[in-house]
């Protein structure tokens, strides 16, 4: 069974697969999976856990309750040996979010299907594959599509992920962030300088726990300095639109009335979170049946 653990693991071929599957299942496509899952989260999530509960739903796939706060990984069991259990009672895929970035090299020769729900800071594919589903409902392709992403790069595992998957379909990407936060990637703090020209305005979370935020900005400074202000919202082009995958710090990458404006696709990301993940939920089966 193909596991997904990285957009970098996904040709092109294989996302436009998906993608394509997604809009059936938007248009209302059937499918249903036999095979039981577990949802592994170790990281606090909303969107991305229920997203997944809600497709599995969907697919007609048992879902076990797992509740890691209460797990034999607080006595010391690895991953490893929790996915292998898991795997020894009849479970067929597992899903993960975990704070160690690759911690799926840890699982090489589990037999499970494993589909990463993000890893630290490095990658959060089923995330990616989304933000793609929604910029190619927008504009119906990759190519020539100008995305600007603003926040904390460095630490983005959704950054990182739509990075690599953007510019391998064609799209060009412009990064914005402080400094501080470039990472591996060559960035601008101007915000200014894109946000007439660009076709997607794509916000980060300002990523509290990963670091202290507040000794370098203020909500108010960061906000004026790197967020989508009204003001700034006002000069994008008439056909852009802005993206989030939230949670959000309204106030703060993003102004609260922009929120859900014309151009916010932010809930039509949400919303077609299930879809891609329904996608993924099959293409993770495929060849159980």
């Amino acid at each position: 069974m193909p596991d997904v653990l990285s957009i970098k693991g996904l040709d092109n071929g294989t996302i436009m697969e998906l993608l394509q599957r997604a809009g059936e299942f938007e248009r209302g496509a059937k499918q249903r999976l036999s095979g039981v899952f577990v949802n592994l989260f170790f990281e606090p999530s909303t969107r991305t856990k229920m997203s997944f509960e809600m497709a599995e739903h969907k697919m007609g796939l048992t879902v076990l309750p797992f509740e890691t706060a209460f797990s034999s990984t607080l006595k010391g069991e690895t991953l490893y040996d929790t996915v292998r259990t898991l795997e020894a009672i009849g479970v067929d895929g597992v899903i993960i979010r975990h704070e160690e970035e690759e911690y799926y090299k840890e699982l090489e020769g589990c037999k499970a299907a494993i589909i990463n729900g993000g890893d630290g800071s490095g990658q959060h594919p089923t995330q990616s594959l989304l933000d793609l589903y929604t910029i190619h409902q927008e504009f119906g392709r990759f190519d020539g599509i100008h995305v600007t992403i603003v926040g904390d790069i460095a630490h983005s595992r959704v950054a990182k992920s739509n990075a690599a998957a953007l510019e391998k379909m064609g799209a060009e990407v412009s990064f914005v962030c402080p400094k501080e936060w470039s990472g591996e990637y060559e960035t601008s703090e101007q915000l200014d300088k894109f946000i007439e020209k660009t076709d997607v305005v794509m916000m980060l979370r300002v990523q509290h726990e990963r670091h202290a935020v507040a000794a370098l900005f203020s909500k108010e400074n960061y906000h004026e300095t790197y967020g989508l202000t009204v003001e700034r919202e006002r000069k994008m082009k008439r056909s852009a639109i802005i993206m989030h995958p939230a949670p959000i710090n309204r106030g703060v990458e993003i102004a609260d009335e922009l929120v859900e404006c014309k151009r916010s696709r932010i809930f039509k990301q949400m919303a077609n979170g299930v879809f891609v993940r329904m996608a993924v939920l099959e293409y993770a089966m495929k060849g159980r049946d």
